[in-house]
């Protein structure tokens, strides 16, 4: 993409009333405008990364068995009646339609999965089977003054598993575990990421989180020194020890819960009269699970964790572009080396912006983030070479012209 072709600009100035510094980042780099407390617009950038991050965990949801849906944000308030949560779920942005009927917009799903899965599933010959969206959610947070770590609207990814058996969603439960642990991988997290014992609230004694270390938090975990479980605050004084391990020596951190797995039991199943007809033609309750993750509140935590004075410093599985190719006055030789790259298969953003100088090129490109740079000016033209930097890095290099391609195939792919 052409950076004099993005409608969208950075900027030296961010909203007065935005004190986080992932949102104030990327706002004046370009990925997000700020709408309201806790709603952004995501810009051309930062769909980008939004994507990148859903294509990650779609492939390992996907690796699991999950079949994708699309279910409404717009939920009638007959079903959370049915869960007794239209009055008890605080959060819930409820509405009233032209029929004067009421509704709620999608803070979780559980009562329009269940009743979906209800319709296909009758028999054990149907189990068991899992299901999952990345959908918008909503919620009426009283305090959202994280970013994008804690929005009023939000992307969620929830997967709904659905067993015959507590035995057999025990044993989904430990796939999607890993699944999981693969993705935090993918994305750059995974050496700062801990499964985290929490309370299971009305589900079960403890649920599992997923927090990444960052002084960014709002949680406060306890890891283990031996085996990096992690144990939440709020369950602290009932587990003083390593559930894991056993072990007593545990340090205090500040983290993002960035996931959670949950089993459900017949939590939902229950109240929807969701059961099936077993081998026997008895009547069983169907047993469940559900698996969060939030991708735009994982887009937020990255910006907290990689970052420096200057900006961003995206891991590459999920920058918004391979290559940030800055021209300095030599646009047509920089076009030839654009075509090249992107045919090969690049990413590439590439500033052929006549108006700007090489200096606040340079400052925009080191705010955006990408994971390399290349400068073409006619002082590397003269040498037959190009400017090569890595965004994590304070050194550049020269390379060789002819070489270009096959150094970035190896280096940079």
């Amino acid at each position: 993409m052409k950076q004099s072709f993005l409608f969208t600009k950075t900027s030296k100035t961010i909203p007065k009333d935005e004190t986080a510094f992932n949102a104030q980042t990327l706002i004046r780099a370009g990925f997000i405008d700020k709408v309201g407390a806790g709603i952004y617009t995501f810009l051309p950038l930062g769909i980008r990364v939004l994507n990148k991050i859903n294509n990650i965990i779609r492939e390992e949801i996907n690796a699991v068995g999950g079949q994708e849906v699309l279910m409404p944000a717009l939920t009638p308030k007959t079903v959370w009646e049915a869960t007794d949560r239209w009055a008890n779920f605080d959060a819930l942005f409820k509405l009233t339609g032209s029929d004067a009927k009421e509704y709620a917009l999608g803070a979780t799903h559980e009562e329009i999965v269940t009743p979906l899965a209800q319709k296909f599933c009758t028999s054990y010959k149907n189990l068991p089977f899992a299901v999952y969206q990345i959908q918008t959610k909503f919620r009426n947070e009283k305090r959202a003054k994280a970013g994008l770590i804690r929005g009023r609207e939000f992307l969620m990814k929830d997967l709904y598993s659905f067993h015959v058996s507590q035995e057999d969603l025990d044993i989904y439960y430990e796939k999607v575990k890993e699944a999981y642990f693969k993705i935090y991988s993918r994305l750059g997290l995974g050496d700062i990421t801990h499964i985290t014992y929490a309370s299971g609230g009305a589900f079960s004694k403890y649920s599992h989180e997923f927090q990444t270390i960052t002084d960014a938090g709002e949680d406060l975990i306890y890891v283990c020194k031996k085996c990096k479980v992690a144990i939440n605050k709020e369950i602290i004084e009932e587990q003083k020890n390593c559930p894991e391990c056993g072990c007593s020596e545990l340090e205090e951190k500040k983290a993002v819960e960035v996931g959670n797995i949950f089993k459900l039991g017949t939590k939902f199943s229950k109240p929807f009269n969701f059961n099936y007809l077993d081998k026997d033609g008895k009547t069983q309750d169907i047993i469940m699970g559900c698996y969060g993750i939030g991708p735009s509140r994982i887009l937020g935590t990255i910006v907290e964790v990689y970052n420096d004075e200057k900006g961003i410093i995206w891991p590459k599985s999920i920058a918004p572009f391979n290559v940030h190719l800055i021209s300095f006055k030599q646009n047509e030789e920089a076009e030839k080396i654009y075509k090249e790259l992107t045919s090969a298969g690049f990413e590439v953003l590439y500033d052929d912006r006549e108006d700007s100088s090489l200096g606040e090129k340079l400052n925009d490109a080191d705010l955006i983030g990408c994971p390399y740079r290349l400068i073409i000016s006619q002082k590397n033209i003269d040498l037959d070479q190009v400017e090569f930097k890595e965004r994590s890095k304070n050194n550049s290099e020269m390379i060789k012209r002819g070489d270009l391609l096959k150094f970035l195939k190896e280096y940079a792919i």
